[in-house]
């Protein structure tokens, strides 16, 4: 059972990433109702962070909402991100990290084999891995602190069609259950968030948004900037959203076979638990995200 972290030493200072529409965007504006709260918007898009920036920090002090726009993949965008970080808030004392995208594509297929899985990895694993590597010496400083990951149920239930996806979420999963255990004891808690099917701009979830009972399984971006604020500043180590879909994690471990057979079917096939990608536009139209 989780107990919930110290209050941090000073005013929250919160690290976004993906902050330019879907989930990013919906943590930003719970986070900001945090008192005293500070929030860093970080995203491709620049136009769209200056507008929600300048929205955010309407009415609040100045300086209190600021972005940077920057490429995850990037060589120097962690150490662009952290300088930012620096020489505006000072150090921060929560990184979420929610930027990723996926490509609905089978292995054996031309757009599916290595190379999907590289540019998978590359947004989904390595951009969190290298951006937490950046900001961790803050985060210590500024201890007691928190990195939240935005990793998928897909990471718990593979399907086809998202076997690269469900791998680097499933990656991202475990290396947060690792980072938790080796960081606990420098003051800095790692939380885990788990999201279904939940519309966003990007990805709108026609589908089920259209089907009869497809409302009993999706989930809202509001929901996933709550379940921050239980991993990030509750100290919980992880959060389904739905709270619901952790039954399928659940079945997933007890009843392996039939799981399976399930997310064999064709009509498993075609649905794929997606969440706000940091710049939906930029992506195919067979894209996931998370």
């Amino acid at each position: 059972m989780s107990t919930d972290l110290a209050p941090p030493a000073g005013p929250l200072v919160a690290v976004v990433t993906g902050a330019s529409s879907g989930f990013g965007l919906a943590i930003a504006r719970r986070l900001l109702q945090e008192p005293g709260a500070r929030v860093v918007l970080v995203a491709r898009r620049e136009e769209l962070l200056a507008r929600h920036a300048d929205e955010l920090g309407a009415g609040r002090p100045e300086g209190s909402v600021t972005y940077v726009a920057v490429d995850l993949t990037d060589d120097d965008a962690p150490a662009t991100v952290r300088d930012h970080v620096r020489e505006h808030h000072g150090a921060p004392t929560l990184l979420v990290n929610n930027a990723g995208a996926g490509y609905r594509a089978r292995f054996g297929e031309e757009r599916g084999g290595w190379e999907n899985v590289r540019k998978t990895m590359a947004i989904n694993f390595d951009a969190v891995v290298r951006l937490t590597e950046a900001l961790l010496p803050d985060l210590r400083r500024a201890a007691p602190s928190s990195i939240v990951n935005i990793s998928s149920t897909a990471a718990r239930v593979g399907r086809a069609g998202a076997a690269a996806y469900s791998a680097s979420k499933a990656a991202l999963a475990l290396w947060t259950d690792g980072l938790r255990a080796e960081e606990a004891p420098y003051g800095v808690h790692v939380g885990n968030v788990l999201p279904g099917f939940i519309p966003t701009e990007g990805f709108p979830q026609t589908e089920l948004v259209n089907h009869r009972f497809g409302h009993l399984i999706l989930g809202t971006p509001e929901q996933v900037g709550e379940a921050v604020i239980e991993t990030g500043l509750r100290g919980k180590a992880e959060r389904y959203v739905p709270r619901k879909y952790e039954i399928a994690a659940a079945l997933r471990g007890a009843l392996p076979g039939v799981v399976l057979k399930v997310m064999g079917s064709d009509k498993a096939r075609t649905l794929t638990p997606k969440s706000g990608s940091d710049d939906p536009a930029a992506a195919p139209k067979t894209s996931t995200s998370a």
